[in-house]
């Protein structure tokens, strides 16, 4: 990245009240390994030695006292951690902030907005083709209208419209998850395989009409319980899903397809689950083409609150006793024109992409080829072996519910 441009954007990815709020991260320590951190005033500290996961910290009910309090090493200031965290510049021998996530499973609702449900549906029937989509657009807009968003899901009314589309031969698989009574919930990347804040991220090579998906990221404990949250980037193949839905996994999940970061801001008295369901999350994305896209998707026009979301992942039907992080879906599918008319958007590599939000900070990366992305090779296996010898393995269990 841009040194002056990097710079410009460390001074922005704190939240707007700082260090206030209790925020936790990840960092990776040369010669040591991934260390679960508290992000305070004075610095960074290293707290792995009181718990040493990410997924034991959100289980315990003294997190927050944990993240204020816990006494640990003290790595840096947090800007300097955070920009060691640029592949380009990285110092080896320094720490690095790292995805704040670890053992959880790493899951996403999809279709959970009105804007991006009708999105799904123009892929749907575009077969992927991003010249067919305009005119697509405007004959399913006609059909529909562009305003669901007062819609609840799996409600009377919305079973009345099905029928409706139904018999006008215009169902679709994606109208079903947005106002069907089911959510889609997916699983979006495998445990441990996130990137954080100034790392790059990436979307498939073959892929030729692609987005960000700006969102927030709901903490949960193996009770179900939402501690926290952070900001996330589900990158999205639009190309690859609107072949097929069957062609999901390879649309949502390739080597640092999945960003998550900086940190994340557990809730106490100055952070709720309210300041998530009222939060407005912006996007821009800056091209060396000089091309810019800025957004904006607010969780206020969700079509499923958050606690709904949670309750249809984790039931008497599916458990994760680690704990889970769930992106909530977003409301921005970005259709302005980037190349030829008619073509929409898609990620060049070395794109820019900010997501941020007042009290969650700024999440910064850059987009490149997953093939020319840092290659994930530390997994649960070597993260037990690393924990083991660490004789951290007993911090894990403690305390949690």
């Amino acid at each position: 990245m841009d040194h002056l441009s990097s710079q410009r954007r460390r001074a922005a990815v704190l939240p707007v009240d700082g260090t206030q709020g209790a925020l936790a991260g990840r960092v990776w320590r040369p010669g040591t390994g991934p260390s679960v951190v508290a992000i305070r005033a004075e610095g960074v500290f290293d707290i792995s030695a009181t718990v040493a996961t990410m997924s034991a910290l959100a289980a315990r009910d003294d997190r927050v006292e944990l993240i204020k309090t816990a006494e640990g090493e003290l790595l840096g200031s947090f800007e300097d951690v955070l920009a060691n965290a640029d592949p380009d510049r990285r110092n080896p021998s320094k720490p690095w902030l790292i995805a704040p996530v670890d053992l959880q499973v790493i899951k996403a609702a999809g279709v959970t907005f009105a804007v991006s449900m009708l999105e799904r549906v123009i892929e749907e029937r575009a077969r992927g083709d991003a010249t067919a989509a305009a005119a697509i657009r405007a004959e399913v807009t006609k059909l529909v209208g562009d305003d669901l968003s007062r819609l609840k899901p799996g409600s009377a009314e919305a079973m009345r419209l099905k029928d409706v589309l139904m018999a006008q031969g215009a169902w679709s698989q994606y109208l079903e998850v947005g106002i069907g009574p089911d959510a889609e919930v997916f699983t979006k990347a495998p445990t441990l395989s996130a990137v954080g804040a100034f790392m790059d991220a990436g979307f498939h090579p073959k892929s030729t009409w692609n987005n960000p998906e700006p969102e927030v990221v709901v903490v949960v404990t193996g009770s179900g319980e939402i501690v926290g949250a952070a900001l996330g980037n589900d990158v999205n193949l639009r190309d690859f899903e609107g072949r097929s839905a069957l062609l999901l996994s390879k649309a949502k999940d390739n080597n640092a397809s999945c960003a998550i970061g900086p940190f994340i801001r557990f809730f106490d008295e100055t952070f709720s689950l309210d300041d998530v369901r009222r939060m407005n999350v912006t996007l821009t994305v800056e091209g060396e083409d000089g091309f810019v896209l800025e957004g904006s998707s607010s969780i206020t026009r969700i079509s499923r609150d958050p606690e709904d979301l949670v309750a249809q992942t984790v039931n008497a039907n599916h458990q994760y006793p680690d704990g889970l992080v769930l992106f909530l879906g977003t409301m921005f599918a970005p259709t302005q024109d980037r190349d030829e008319p008619g073509m929409g958007f898609t990620h060049k590599v070395g794109d820019i992409v900010t997501i941020a939000a007042p009290k969650l900070g700024a999440l910064v990366n850059r987009m490149r080829t997953s093939a020319d992305c840092e290659r994930w090779t530390f997994g649960l296996g070597a993260f037990m072996a690393n924990l083991a010898e660490r004789g951290l393995l007993k911090t894990i269990v403690k305390g949690v519910k």
